[in-house]
């Protein structure tokens, strides 16, 4: 699939997503408020009847105007004519709102004209436990006659509990937008290794064509019966082709390893190495491509204890990726600077170089395995992206890290530590 139109397919289910959160939540406010409605001319119709039983216990006339009074969303004050039992009260304002399906806690205060103050009823749980959610002090009035004040501290959650399907609705909307985001995930990945996959067939067919086409023309030269009287060419040849054998074999063990670390954790042979030993030989392994670039290594080896339980192979394959890598990614002569020293009873071993460097956008991707930072079309310098995923994978399992640190044109510094 194209990038433009995995861009418009993304762009588009973005915005049918993001379109159809607005519409959600635009209905559910809307849903909030004619609840919230409902539940306040409810309560009023309720509060006004309990005035009424109270109107016509006390043989007191009703006022004519309504007595109920909204002073805030969840505070409401209902004026009576007479005193008022508390107990009594309690009791009304129950059977009330039980009857009308008012099943949110409430707590309730009846104002005393003899000291002039809210003096506090009680906090009556309907439906939650029984601890008091809230203060004991109700909001005074500013009216002085006889009155009763009502608050739902838990007015809010009653109103959601009353909005079931919009709750399932918007559990249902959040499953689909976790979905889509999965979804999209996936396919950006899955894309991203489609990328690099025809990227690694690539930097493949590229590695083994040169080292193909050059036993091919060897072995058209060795062909020639002419070419047994010149001996010394008969053996450059030989040599041609057993270099370009070793060459194929070493990028097909390459390719091999890595796919069996994708099968299984790397079983590791641990014996007591000397990390300075194995340092010489990876060092001596380069000695030919250092001389041709007419490189060289400075050593500062500060570490006194130098014994670590490792692999001796694998360890040797990492330091060799490394010194690889610094030998190939760089333009000028290779000066490549190891320095140990020891660190938390282990071994922490650095690798610096002038090398070309690494940005700071490629360096979080470089121990991808096959990922490779990118150099257009240019193909100088050979490889699969396989050294420093193989690397990374070998240091942390020996319970090691591996870090970089680079500025592009200046050079790579990779530290490792090894665990003693």
């Amino acid at each position: 699939m194209k990038n433009s139109t995995i861009r418009f397919v993304v762009i588009l289910a973005a915005l049918s997503i993001v379109g159809i959160t607005i519409t959600q939540i635009y209905w559910i406010r809307r849903a909030f408020d004619l609840k919230e409605a409902e539940f306040e001319r409810t309560v009023s119709t309720a509060l006004y009847n309990v005035a009424q039983q109270i109107f016509d216990i006390n043989h007191t006339p009703s006022p004519a105007n309504n007595p109920v009074k909204q002073l805030s969303t969840n505070y409401f004050v209902v004026m009576v004519n007479s005193e008022i039992d508390a107990n009594f009260l309690e009791f009304l304002l129950k059977n009330e709102f039980e009857k009308r399906g008012i099943i949110a806690d409430f707590e309730y205060g009846v104002y005393d004209c003899s000291s002039e103050k809210m003096v506090y009823g009680n906090y009556v749980p309907l439906k939650t436990s029984k601890e008091k959610a809230t203060s004991k002090n109700l909001p005074k009035w500013s009216n002085q006659s006889y009155y009763f004040g009502v608050q739902f501290p838990n007015r809010v959650a009653h109103i959601i509990n009353q909005m079931g399907i919009w709750s399932f609705s918007s559990i249902v909307l959040l499953l689909v937008i976790t979905f889509f985001a999965y979804t999209l995930f996936v396919i950006l990945k899955q894309k991203r290794l489609s990328e690099i996959q025809k990227d690694f067939i690539n930097n493949m067919t590229h590695e083994f064509k040169t080292p193909i086409a050059t036993i091919a023309v060897s072995t058209e030269v060795l062909k020639d019966p002419a070419i047994i009287s010149q001996p010394e060419r008969l053996m450059n040849y030989a040599g041609i082709i057993e270099k370009e054998n070793v060459r194929l074999k070493q990028q097909v063990e390459r390719v091999l390893q890595m796919a069996r670390l994708d099968k299984e954790y790397p079983r590791l042979k641990k014996e007591i190495v000397d990390i300075h030993q194995i340092l010489h030989d990876a060092v001596r392994h380069h000695t030919m491509a250092l001389e041709e670039r007419k490189g060289s290594i400075h050593y500062e080896l500060n570490a006194t204890k130098t014994e670590v339980q490792a692999d001796r192979f694998h360890l040797t394959s990492v330091f060799n990726n490394l010194l690889d890598n610094a030998i190939k990614y760089c333009k000028e002569i290779p000066q490549i600077t190891i320095r140990t020293s020891n660190k938390n009873h282990g071994c922490l071993i650095e690798f610096i170089d002038n090398g070309i460097g690494i940005s700071r956008e490629n360096q979080k991707r470089v121990f991808q395995k096959f990922y490779r930072v990118p150099t257009g079309n240019v193909h100088d310098v050979k490889g699969f992206g396989l050294g420093l995923s193989y690397t990374k994978t070998i240091v942390e399992a020996h319970s090691g890290e591996i870090s970089l640190q680079s500025e592009l044109g200046k050079g790579c510094s990779f530290q490792i530590y090894i665990p003693g």
